[in-house]
């Protein structure tokens, strides 16, 4: 079932992308690899007992959207571009994904934190963590997939950030999920938000 409705999200991703351009047209050919996989690889690193999570800038909807069908945790999904949004509700429509699409920027976004939020492919370490404090409850944490460069995002976040950070390795080679928690900007005494 979960499968199914899995492969039905990727028929529409493959149905709308020529138009907003969702994934680049060379990756339309991997998706169920480069992007399902990528994002379910995030599932055992959840934390068991959440009801409710924020995925930042979801454009096509990876991860937070394969995540809310694969896991039925209820995820927000936040995404300033009208078109993706409107992309992410008929997807949500068609699987009866567990998600609420909130169509703004992240910095804008009216949420209650949650204990997990997640991001991929949105921005440098830095200045995701940035985006992601104010969404994240007090002991949560961060889900980040990230590439090659992570060893230099993380030395330019560390001058500004405190935080613990544990190194996943993920089914694509040269990638893994960063999980940050205990985050705090560096000069405050409270953790984030």
């Amino acid at each position: 079932m979960t499968e199914a409705r899995l492969r039905q999200f990727c028929a529409l991703v493959e149905k709308w992308s020529p138009r907003i351009n969702l994934v680049a047209r060379s990756e339309l050919t991997n998706l169920w690899d480069r992007h399902v996989q990528d994002s379910l690889a995030m599932i055992a690193h959840m934390p068991k007992d959440i009801n409710r999570a924020i995925d930042l800038g979801s454009g096509a909807g990876f991860p937070g959207l394969v995540l809310a069908i694969a896991s039925g945790v209820h995820f927000t999904l936040i995404e300033s571009d009208t078109r993706k949004a409107v992309f992410l509700l008929e997807a949500a429509r068609q699987t009866a994904a567990p998600v609420k699409i909130l169509n703004c920027r992240i910095e804008a976004a009216k949420t209650e934190p949650a204990a997990l939020v997640t991001a991929r492919a949105l921005a440098p370490l830095d200045k995701l963590l940035g985006l992601a404090a104010p969404h994240l409850a007090p002991g949560g944490i961060c889900l980040f997939p990230k590439g090659p460069g992570v060893e230099l995002e993380l030395t330019a976040a560390k001058p500004f950030w405190h935080m613990q950070v544990q190194r996943f390795s993920t089914p694509e080679a040269g990638r893994c999920i960063l999980k940050v928690s205990g985050l705090r900007h560096v000069g405050t005494d409270q953790a984030a938000p």
